[in-house]
Formats: C-alpha cells, sequence, structure tokens
C-alpha cells in the first residue's frame, strides 16, 4: 500500500512541478527573449546613430582622400585595440578599404552581400568577429563624394562581448529561479499530497480491518468531513449490502441443505425400509413411485435453485418478444386446469381482444405458472381463481386473484424470500408441498423486466398478487375473466 501511495505523491509532484515549471519557464524564456531584443534595438540605435554622426562628418580633400574624426583614446586605451567599443571603416562598392580608424591594424570583416545592398542605399546590419570578439556591424551608405561622384559605404562595429555577459548573466539568473521554483514545487507537491492522501490511508486501514473482522462493522474515520462523506457513505453502503448479501447467502445455503436433505432423506428411508425383506410387486411399484415422486421433488428444486442462480449472477438474459399476454396465460390457465378441477377449484383466465407486451414468453409463462400454482394450492374446495389483465400508461398489470385464506400482514413483505413458507395448517386439504422457491423466481423474473411484484389481500377475502410489466400494448384498457 505504501508504495502506491509513494507512486501517487510522486506522480501529483512530478504533475504539478511540470506544470509550474512549464508557465514559470514560458515567462522567463518571454522575459529572456525580451531582454534580448531590447539589448538589441539599443546596439542598433546606437550604431545608427555613430554611423549617422561620422557620415556627417566624412570629407575628401583635393587629392580625394577621405577623412573621418576619430574617437580620441587616452594613452592607456590606445595601447590596447581592444579596449575600443566601436570600429569605423570606410569601403569602396567593389570592396576596397578605403579608410579605416585610426586605433585598428586590420580591417573589419566584410560581408559582400551586405556591401552591396548597402551600396543600393539600404542599411544592413550583420554579426561577425573581429580579431576574436563578437561583433554587430552597421553598413551605411554615404553620400557620393570626389570628383567622381563614387558610392562609398561606411562600416560602423561595436562589440557584443557586454550584450551577451549580461544576456548569460540573466539566463542563468532565471535558470537558478526557475530551479527553486521547481524544487519548491515538488516538495510542496510532495508534502500536500501527503496531507491529502493520510485519510484515505485511514480510511482504507479501517477497511482492511472490516475485511479481517467481516462486514458488520461501519468506516467512522472522516465520516464527518465534507470532500470524504460520499467516499466512507459509499464504502459503508457497500459493506452494508455485502453484509446483507453474505447473510442472504447463509441462510440460502443452510435452507437449501435442508430441503435437499428432506427428500433424499425420505427417498433413502423409503428405499431401506423396502430392502429390509422381501416385498411384493405391488408394494415394490408403490416405494418406486414414491421414489419417483422425492425425485421429481428434487428435480425441481434443483432447477428452481439454478434458475435463482442464474438471475441473481446475471446469466439469465430475457429475450424479449412481443406476445399475446391473454393467449400466454391462458394456455398457463389450460395446463393448471386439470389439477384445479381435481380439487374443486374454478381457474378462470382473461377474455377479450389480444393485449400484446414485450416480454420473454418462456420466463412470462413461469412467472404466471408459479402464480397460479401458488394460488391454486391456497384456495379452498369450490373456490375460484382468476386472473386480470390491466392496462396503464407504460405497463400491463397481471392481477392472480384467490378466495384462499389470505397472507397475514406481518408476512406480505416475507413470502418473496428464498425457502420462505406461509403457515401450512392455512392449506386447505392434501396439498402437494413446494420448493419454497416459486414466488422468489416470480419476482426475479418479473425484476428481470424491469417490473415489480407484490402481494395484498382482497377486502373480500383471499390474496392478490400484482405483477407490473412494462410494455408496448394494443387493446383494451382492462380484460376481465371470461
Amino acid at each position: 500500500m505504501s508504495s502506491k501511495m509513494r507512486s501517487f505523491r510522486v506522480l501529483l509532484g512530478v504533475r504539478v512541478t511540470a506544470a509550474v515549471i512549464a508557465a514559470v519557464g514560458a515567462v522567463a524564456v518571454l522575459s529572456y527573449l525580451s531582454l534580448r531584443q531590447g539589448l538589441d534595438r539599443q546596439l542598433d540605435a546606437s550604431l545608427l546613430n555613430v554611423a549617422t554622426i561620422q557620415a556627417a562628418a566624412v570629407t575628401d580633400d583635393p587629392t580625394g582622400t577621405m577623412r573621418f574624426p576619430e574617437w580620441e583614446l587616452t594613452p592607456e586605451e590606445a595601447a590596447s585595440v581592444r579596449e575600443l567599443n566601436r570600429y569605423a571603416q570606410i569601403w569602396s562598392a567593389d570592396g576596397e578599404s578605403l579608410v579605416r580608424g585610426r586605433y585598428i591594424t586590420d580591417d573589419l570583416p566584410l560581408d559582400s552581400a551586405a556591401l552591396g545592398r548597402a551600396a543600393s542605399d539600404e542599411l544592413v546590419w550583420t554579426r561577425g568577429t573581429f580579431q576574436g570578439r563578437p561583433i554587430r556591424a552597421l553598413y551605411y551608405p554615404l553620400e557620393r563624394l570626389g570628383e567622381l561622384h563614387t558610392r562609398h559605404v561606411l562600416q560602423v562595429a561595436a562589440p557584443m562581448e557586454e550584450r551577451n555577459r549580461m544576456l548569460k548573466s540573466v539566463g542563468l539568473l532565471l535558470l537558478g529561479i526557475l530551479g527553486t521554483i521547481g524544487a519548491s514545487t515538488f516538495a510542496g507537491s510532495w508534502w500536500l499530497a501527503g496531507k491529502v492522501v493520510r485519510p484515505v490511508d485511514r480510511i482504507i486501514d479501517q477497511a482492511e480491518g472490516i475485511a479481517r473482522g467481516g462486514p458488520s462493522r461501519k468506516i467512522d474515520a472522516y465520516a464527518d468531513t465534507l470532500e470524504y462523506q460520499r467516499l466512507v457513505q459509499g464504502l459503508n453502503d457497500m459493506l452494508g449490502r455485502l453484509s446483507a448479501a453474505l447473510e442472504t447467502q447463509k441462510r440460502f445455503a443452510a435452507d437449501a441443505s435442508h430441503e435437499l436433505r428432506t427428500p433424499l432423506t425420505a427417498l433413502r428411508g423409503e428405499i431401506e425400509v423396502a430392502l429390509r425383506r422381501d416385498r411384493t410387486a405391488e408394494e415394490y411399484v408403490k416405494v418406486l413411485d414414491s421414489a419417483l415422486e422425492e425425485s421429481e421433488r428434487l428435480s425441481r428444486l434443483a432447477e428452481d435453485l439454478l434458475t435463482l442462480t442464474r438471475s441473481e449472477a446475471g446469466v439469465l438474459k430475457p429475450h424479449f418478444r412481443k406476445v399475446d399476454l391473454v393467449d400466454r396465460i391462458n394456455r398457463t390457465v389450460s395446463r393448471l386446469s386439470n389439477e384445479a378441477q381435481e380439487k374443486g377449484i374454478e381457474l378462470l383466465g382473461p377474455g377479450g381482444s389480444p393485449v400484446e407486451a414485450s416480454v420473454d414468453p418462456d420466463l412470462f409463462d413461469r412467472v404466471v405458472w408459479n402464480l397460479l400454482g401458488n394460488a391454486v394450492k391456497f384456495s379452498p374446495q369450490g373456490g375460484r381463481v382468476e386472473v386480470h389483465l390491466v392496462r396503464t400508461d407504460g405497463a400491463t398489470l397481471v392481477e392472480i386473484a384467490d378466495q384462499g385464506p389470505g397472507i397475514p400482514e406481518d408476512e406480505l413483505k416475507k413470502i418473496f424470500e428464498r425457502f420462505y413458507r406461509t403457515d401450512e395448517s392455512r392449506t386447505p386439504g392434501e396439498l402437494e408441498s413446494g420448493t419454497g422457491l416459486g414466488l422468489a423466481i416470480a419476482q426475479a423474473i418479473v425484476e428481470l423486466h424491469h417490473g415489480s411484484i407484490k402481494a395484498e389481500n382482497r377486502p373480500e377475502g383471499g390474496a392478490l398478487f400484482r405483477a407490473s410489466l412494462p410494455h408496448a400494448a394494443v387493446g383494451d384498457a382492462a380484460r376481465s375473466p371470461k
């Protein structure tokens, strides 16, 4: 965990530092470029001013010899040409040196292209090196002088060492400032990231403790802090759901083992009794019929468990298509009619014109079968079970009403739990015991259809189960039993 925390701190520090360095660096670069441009303009203006003064002072004598005034140097300055901060030289248009300053012994470096442009009456600035020193030079066109009135060019140059030294000093200063800001920013980001993740670290420590001790506990670290309230609340909600899921799983495992043990025990007992002595063929047939009944119950239980497990795991995917609900329900009613008649129960399906809805036909049949079977089971002899279809805006209500003893109010919310059974004493007659999963499966299938199901007691007696299924339907607004 600590390595991830350090990685987060490094990542935050690097990103923040990079952003700050980029911003400050951009300002520093712009400042440096602005300073360099300003110094270059100042130097160029100085050269132009010197060239203008020198050009105005240049003279020639009757012999054609050109002269221009020189800067007066002290004896100490004159001892070293390198102390000069300005150079001057006059060139002919064809590149012949006519006259140069008194204190320079070599010709200034000549740029032929610049000389040609200056001879065409254009100001030209160049860079070069003179006696090992970087210089900035200006080629300045002179007025036509002498008897031939030929064009000459004045070259004025100045060393750039001072300018370069200043730029270097400023550049180093800016780099130092940038490095200091970068280091300070990274250190500050590192410290701030530590402050930010410290509460998360405490929350994780509590979560790890809960993982070792069970999800029934809650996280209380920084639960009252606005920035972490949603995180803590989300984790606590997740822990609550996990705790409920674990409890449900434990209860389901216990109930499933009990439900599986009962038919297996009965099956084993019957077989053991049958094998204790020789029996007649009729007795063996009776034992085999009982064993078949128990095996069928085991098969139904296994199928129901598989259906619920697939639904909860998200594997059970409905295949929706438009079907006539009236037709689907009446088919199921026909399948149950014989069983209902044997118990003296009148079973009525919906009538009227078709009602179409988008459902999974097989899963829808399973819902109707489970609800009808439950209603038949709890209806008294001579009772009646009715199925109604009611169309509302955006949904179809499948209502199944019986005339049984109803459901105790405190059990209305429990009957959709797995393996939950109401008091069997309310069941009239000797009815076949179910798996205790029928209503749970019906609810799971309805929820797969993005619908809902609930149970209530009818004022006139009996129970009413209502499943709401979203659909696109055509037909009458309501359907009544035939």
